[in-house]
């Protein structure tokens, strides 16, 4: 019953897999969830390499039947101290080309589906007047690119909730804490990133190809997600984390170049990039 618990969505692959194995070796009882069992097997399998526990849980975020079984789960716990808001995917595409449907579905995983979870978890912690609520934002939450304004406009979006969320439970002990990747080897710019279908015929053809370019050429000076999971570590051993947290080569920089620069001066850097 003394052993801490620690939630940590989207964990198949990614920042989510590797901060669940952290966790677990940092002796928390691990609860891993994925959308199906099947691609939690390779987190199973590291787990059981590094000799250390995880416990599997199935869970949609985006699916409101999943969300309601969670709820039930989660109330049968004793305690929750970490919760990791990873889960999540990156579209792209023009917005002249992408449905509102599309948007939704963008919203409905990487902003609803964090609220969600989250409220399932806060009477635990707010009864022990404990805990860590860490969501996974990125550079895009503060910066925004075209071609990517579904994934950017989510992670807008979560970082104003989260400033809000912070702000509303810190009178209960309960930290809030942004982690804001740059470019990591992860699968979100891969198999999870969806690209709205621009044609050659399309207007944006030419400005998509180019914005694949970029996203390529950058590919080999990817930074490492174990980084961003030994960072998480380090923000649940500190007792007053800040809200923010910058992660990568560069990123800390860019932020505060796009903050302090006019609006015309950084557009022209943006467009420099895409040559």
């Amino acid at each position: 019953m003394d052993q801490k618990v620690a939630i940590v969505t989207g964990a198949s692959s990614g920042f989510g897999f590797l901060a669940a194995l952290e966790l677990a070796k940092k002796g928390f009882h691990v609860i891993a969830t994925v959308r199906t069992i099947e691609k939690g097997a390779a987190l199973l399998e590291q787990a059981s390499l590094q000799n250390v526990e995880i416990v599997l849980y199935e869970l949609d975020v985006a699916c409101e039947t999943s969300l309601k079984q969670w709820e039930s789960y989660v109330r049968q716990l004793h305690r929750v101290d970490v919760l990791v808001n990873n889960a999540g995917f990156a579209m792209g595409g023009f917005t002249e080309e992408i449905s509102i449907a599309s948007y939704k579905k963008q919203f409905e995983t990487n902003f609803f589906g964090a609220i969600s979870v989250t409220q399932a978890v806060l009477p635990l912690m707010r009864k022990r007047q404990s805990g860590y609520i860490i969501n996974m934002s990125s550079i895009s939450g503060l910066i925004g690119f075209p071609g990517l304004s579904p994934y950017v406009a989510s992670k807008h979006a979560l970082e104003g909730w989260s400033e809000s969320l912070r702000l509303e439970l810190r009178p209960f002990g309960i930290h809030v804490v942004l982690i804001e990747p740059g470019s990591f080897q992860t699968n979100i710019w891969s198999s999870g990133r969806e690209v709205s279908p621009s044609q050659p015929d399309s207007p944006y053809y030419t400005y998509m190809q180019r914005l694949e370019q970029h996203i390529s050429a950058g590919s080999s000076s990817l930074g490492n997600p174990l980084e961003v999971a030994q960072k998480i570590i380090r923000i649940i051993e500190t007792t007053d984390p800040s809200l923010r947290y910058a992660v990568g080569k560069g990123v800390s920089l860019t932020i505060w170049i796009k903050k302090i620069l006019p609006w015309r001066i950084w557009e022209k850097l943006v467009y420099r990039q895409l040559k």
